[in-house]
């Protein structure tokens, strides 16, 4: 009976032992399906690591794993074409931004409305007068009231010369790029056109009819699959 129990161990630890690799360390032994367990793996923005004949630069091709220019992630909103300064400014009065929504929905108009709490009310008011905390009526810390966005001349701006202001700033207004993404700055501008009334509307709507012809204009990014 030892005997059969003593052999009956070295089988099982030389099977044990083989299936393993034995001494081979990483080799699991046999595969079932070797062309999935040892498939060749490709890092899709660097150079392919393998023989020749899948190797794109050893075969002359001049790739570098980077987007085309102009490419934007799937799902990333259209970046802002217009320059910084006031020629930018200046297009912008006439400029159909691509990447302006049609309408928002209830939900981000609700999010408009707590973004401009958070990063516009501070100086321009919760009323949207200009008589924010750093201002209020001049007792606040600011020298000068800031823009009120209820007054004749905001109203007449084109919704892509705000979204210039919100983008690259204007006068003692700084930039809020980094603070706002280019999507919500949309739903900030038609928070404040809800706010303004629907004479506000029909001047930006003006102000597009007006907007270079297709093919006059920057050219808008092709969409790909890009990471952000």
């Amino acid at each position: 009976m030892k005997k059969v129990l003593l052999l009956t161990g070295i089988i099982a630890g030389a099977l044990s032992f083989t299936g393993c690799g034995g001494a081979h360390g990483n080799d699991p032994g046999e595969a079932y399906m070797p062309d999935m367990y040892y498939s060749r793996a490709y890092e899709a923005y660097g150079y392919n690591n393998q023989p020749e004949d899948h190797n794109l630069k050893a075969r002359g091709a001049q790739y570098n794993g980077m987007p085309v220019p102009g490419s934007i992630a799937r799902g990333d909103a259209f970046p802002f074409a217009l320059p910084a300064g006031d020629s930018g400014y200046a297009t912008a009065a006439s400029y159909k931004a691509p990447g302006q929504p049609a309408s928002i929905t209830p939900e981000q108009s609700k999010e408009a409305q707590r973004l401009y709490q958070i990063n516009c009310a501070i100086c321009h008011g919760t009323a949207l007068d200009g008589n924010g905390p750093l201002w209020k009526g001049g007792d606040g810390p600011f020298p000068a009231a800031p823009r009120n966005l209820m007054d004749d001349y905001t109203k007449k701006l084109s919704d892509a010369q705000i979204y210039h202001v919100i983008t690259y700033g204007k006068g003692q207004m700084g930039s809020y790029a980094s603070q706002v993404h280019p999507a919500e700055r949309w739903w900030i501008i038609s928070y404040i056109r809800s706010k303004q009334g629907p004479a506000a509307a029909a001047t930006d709507t003006a102000a597009k009819a007006t907007a270079p012809a297709a093919g006059t204009g920057p050219v808008a990014p092709v969409v790909t699959n890009a990471t952000k």
